[in-house]
């Protein structure tokens, strides 16, 4: 039937809620070959996947990931996660990595959901790993990590094992130059269903469309960001170079787009390329230099303005600017250190 399916979204017509259900369920068998997958992801993308296609399978893969045992009391406060898709391909260093430690030493829960690199040199576990951050903790390790430092990373194939079967597919994809729906649903699948995100996509066109499926889904509190670049490059990441594309939803606000300069932050002269990271090891010193304020360049602003909208999305900042305000003063007294510190002891 995913054959079927195929040739419906080559004719530009819409999967329905128990289609999808049944592709998601040929996609996560195991004993189905990866080429048939394949065409049927890169039919979907060409045709172009709709809020509520994506909203659908978010649903779906969502009851396929290992529930993690959060304490009632941790799941009554805002519970953060700072994700970006992936795919912009400017090799920029781990900005969202750094934003949540940054916002989880300024006091906020981070469930870190995220993955090893696939179109980068260097994926959020990759980072944290040259850290000596664990990045492939059980269920119980992960909620009590979130309980005793405010950060647990959430190893996105571990949490998501039917991802285990999807995974030879995607790579065909990725080989043809082709995107497919997991290029954005990543930031949606968080098993720890956080109340508040802040996601950004390689793509100005899908940050609402993003927006709505994570209202969808049930989340309070959500920004999700497009940052373009010179040269027309777009950042999956709020951009310190140009505009950035938003659309933030908030129960007690409602949804809202805007396009906006961060020339209103007292932002130093830079380029993409003083943005530009390495691989693991490398982007690993990058992040230490920047949270113990050996790096007080672009990179750092980078960090700020992103960390500044988490904060806010979190609700511990009442603005992006109050939230870059405490962010720098997080970074400067020593806290983000510190918690790199706790994160890395033995225990």
């Amino acid at each position: 039937m995913l054959a079927d399916l195929t040739s419906q979204v080559r004719r530009h017509q819409a999967l329905a809620p128990e289609e999808i259900a049944h592709a998601v369920s040929v996609l996560v068998d195991g004993t189905i070959p990866p080429e048939p997958k394949a065409e049927f992801l890169i039919a979907l993308s060409i045709k172009g996947e709709s809020t509520s296609e994506i909203a659908a399978f978010a649903r779906e893969l969502r009851e396929r990931s290992l529930p993690v045992p959060i304490d009632p009391s941790l799941r009554s406060r805002e519970i953060l996660d700072v994700c970006g898709t992936g795919g912009d391909r400017l090799g920029t260093f781990n900005i969202s990595t750094t934003v949540g430690l940054v916002c989880a030493a300024a006091g906020v829960v981070v469930a870190k959901h995220g993955n090893r690199a696939i179109t980068s040199k260097s994926g959020s576990a990759d980072v944290l790993a040259a850290l000596g951050i664990p990045v492939e903790q059980t269920p119980t390790e992960a909620a009590r990590s979130l309980e005793r430092h405010n950060f647990a990373f959430l190893f996105a194939p571990f949490f998501q094992p039917a991802f285990r079967a999807i995974s030879p597919a995607r790579k065909l994809c990725a080989e043809q130059g082709q995107r497919t729906i997991f290029n954005f649903l990543g930031p949606l699948l968080n098993p720890v269903r956080p109340s508040a995100q802040l996601i950004g996509v390689s793509r100005s066109e899908l940050v609402g469309p993003l927006a709505e499926v994570s209202r969808a889904l049930g989340t309070r509190r959500s920004m999700v960001v497009a940052g373009e670049v010179p040269d027309g490059g777009t950042l999956d990441e709020f951009s310190t170079l140009g505009l950035n594309h938003v659309a933030e939803f908030y129960q007690d606000r409602g949804f809202h787009q805007s396009v906006w300069s961060p020339s209103d932050f007292p932002l130093q002269t830079a380029s993409l390329s003083d943005l530009e990271g390495g691989d693991a090891v490398a982007n690993a010193q990058i992040l230490r230099n920047i949270v113990s304020g050996t790096d007080r360049g672009p990179k750092r602003d980078a960090v700020l303005l992103n960390a500044g909208a988490a904060l806010f999305v979190a609700g511990a900042a009442k603005s992006i600017v109050e939230g870059w305000d405490l962010a720098a003063t997080t970074i400067d007294s020593g806290r983000v250190i510190a918690k790199l510190a706790a994160l890395t002891a033995k225990s």
